[in-house]
Parts: structure tokens; sequence; C-alpha cells
């Protein structure tokens, strides 16, 4: 089969979405390739990136992306830089996209990434391309260019609810005696059981539950997120689109004591992600909200039968404590010839200073 790939302007809304949710139901591509995600970022950050199609000889989609356009900020100066579900904007793009490609059919992602390569290749106006958050083996990391560097690659830590089923669903047991312990010990301060859990069902519950997180973790990070407007709108738009559908979550934690913390989950394909977490301060020196309620999502996933629970990429301790097995994602940067980009190169080892700096 023939594809061909080309650039234009965003449609409207309500057509672009059509067309995904249609491609979507015949492609394997994660959550973050699904509508639901990629609607609400449209719409809450307000960003009109280029729409990429590629499709077959009769005109059919069989894979869509957005590719951003950015004089984005380098070593000696701003550089003309595509971005792949990405807008180029850093503010825009706090959500941080993970598992990006290509919304591809199913068995033509090869296919699908050779026409992306192809018809960029045409395009004069770039020298650096992003591929954030994708897997090691991402077929768009095929692609020819004077260079090609990966600037990270994160663990992304998961739960085996497979495995947690195999052992007669004592979650504990498969966690390092220094995880059991501590989650046992916060059981403890906390009347010694595993808080309650309950999924926000209306509008109005989920975004009181939002607001709760947004203060919860206030002062909390050097670059909070939840003090960003936009960024509050785009979780509350993802709670609303995913409710009916199952494929987001809002998970408030409580005990005797009140809230212990609250969760935004996705739900898509038989795995379970957790994606923004917000979390009561600590009962005592040696409580752990923050494990407690990862430990209660675990057996809340696990009994309706899902077969991962995964925490998403990052190299926090608390992630590789509850983890039972991991994967990785990979942050990219592909560059055409630039004298200016050579001379960072240079400049880059005489300062000793990563291509991620």
């Amino acid at each position: 089969m023939v594809l061909t790939a080309r650039f234009s302007s965003l449609p409207d809304m309500s057509n672009l979405a059509t067309r995904w949710r249609a491609l979507e139901a015949s492609s394997g591509a994660s959550f973050f390739l699904g509508w639901t995600w990629t609607g609400s970022w449209l719409e809450s950050y307000g960003v009109r990136p280029e729409l990429l199609t590629v499709a077959d000889q009769e005109g059919r989609d069989i894979a869509l992306g957005l590719v951003g356009h950015a004089m984005s900020p380098r070593l000696l100066g701003r550089c003309a830089t595509l971005s792949l579900n990405q807008s180029g904007d850093a503010v825009a793009d706090r959500p941080f996209v993970e598992y990006n490609g290509l919304l591809a059919a199913a068995g033509y992602e090869v296919a699908a990434a050779k026409a992306f390569h192809a018809a960029i290749a045409k395009r004069p106006d770039w020298r650096a391309l992003r591929l954030s958050g994708v897997v090691p083996a991402s077929p768009l990391l095929d692609i020819k260019a004077h260079r090609s560097v990966r600037l990270d690659r994160s663990p992304v830590y998961q739960v085996d609810l497979e495995a947690v089923r195999a052992a007669s669903d004592d979650y504990l047991s498969l966690l390092s005696a220094n995880t059991r312990s501590q989650i046992r010990r916060a059981i403890k301060d906390h009347g010694g059981s595993l808080p309650s859990i309950r999924v926000a069902s209306t509008a109005g519950e989920a975004a009181a539950w939002i607001e709760e997180m947004r203060v919860l973790n206030e002062g909390r990070h050097a670059d909070n997120a939840w003090a960003d407007p936009a960024f509050c709108r785009f979780v509350t738009l993802l709670a609303d689109r995913g409710r009916d559908s199952g494929e987001v979550e809002l998970l408030r934690f409580a005990d005797g004591t009140g809230v212990v913390g609250l969760l935004v989950n996705f739900v898509y394909r038989g795995q379970a992600m957790n994606y923004q977490s917000a979390f009561a301060a600590p009962l005592s020196p040696k409580d752990k909200p923050g494990l407690l309620c990862h430990a209660a999502a675990v057996g809340h996933y696990q009994a309706r039968g899902l077969a991962l629970y995964s925490l998403l990429a990052g190299k926090d301790r608390y992630k590789q404590s509850l983890a039972t097995r991991e994967e990785a994602l990979e942050w990219w940067v592909v560059e055409r010839f630039s004298p200016r980009l050579e001379a960072e190169v240079v400049l880059r080892r005489l300062l000793r200073r990563p291509a991620s700096a």
C-alpha cells in the first residue's frame, strides 16, 4: 500500500474529533494519542499545531498526528523546531505527552512513520525535530538525519496486577521488606486499614476534588503545574470527557481522620495509569500517605481484572519502591545540519554541558 503524508491547518474541532476517534478505534495506540487527551489539550491551551495526515491511495486516514512549530531556545540562540504532538511552547506542553507517536491504524505504524519521514524531509522550515516520550523501539526514530541526540531516558515503573492476583491478592508480598514496613506503619497510623476509595461521579464533584488537589499541591513543588489555571482547566476537561467512558478516574482516598489523598488516573485498554496526585500532610514522621493511596489503588484495579497499574515516566524513588516491573520512555531531538548547531556541539563539549541542559 502506498501512503502519503501531508501537513495542513487544523480543521474545526468537531470534524477533527470524528476523524480522530474513528482512527483511534482501529489503532493500538496509547491513551496519550486518543481523543480524550488530544481534544482536552487543544481546547485547554488554545494551541493550533498543524495536522499531519497519512492517507492511502483512496484518501482514507491511516495515521494522524499534530506538529507544532516554534523558535525554541538553544545555547546559541533560537532554533526552528518541530515537535510531534506538542506545540513547542513550554507552558502549553506542560501536560507532558508520554507513549508518543502517530495515531496509526494497527499494523501500519512502520509504514506511517516512513511516510512522515518522507514528508518532513521536504519541509525547509525546521532545523530540529523533537520526539518526546517515545518508546525505545519507535519507528519514528529510524529517520535519516545529520544528528539524533537522546536527551533523556526515563523509567516507567509499573505494578503487574496479574502477579498480584497470582500472589493471592497480597501486593505487599511482592515489594521489598523496607517498602512493606513503610506501608504497614502508614496503615497503622490511619486506623489499621487502607483508606476507602470514592470515584468522582459528577462534574461538580470532580471540579471540587480537582480544586482540593490544587490546594494540597500549593508550595510543594518548585515548578508547580497546579499553579497554572490552564493546567487545572486541562485536568478538569480530562476528568469530564473521560468520566462517562471510564477512561479517566478521579479517586479520593479517606479514613477516619479525613482525606488522605487524591489521584487522577487513566484507564485504557486494560491498564490503569496514574497521571496526577495530591496527598494530605503525614500524620506522623513515618506516615506515607502517598504509598498508602497507591497501595489502595493497586487493590482497586487488580480487583477489576486490569493487567497493569503504571506510575508513568519518572525517576522518583517512591515509584521504584511500589513497582514490580518497569519499562522506559525516551526523549530525542533530531537535527539537520546547521553551522550554528555544529558550533553549539563544540561549545557544549568545552563547557561539558549535556544536550538536555
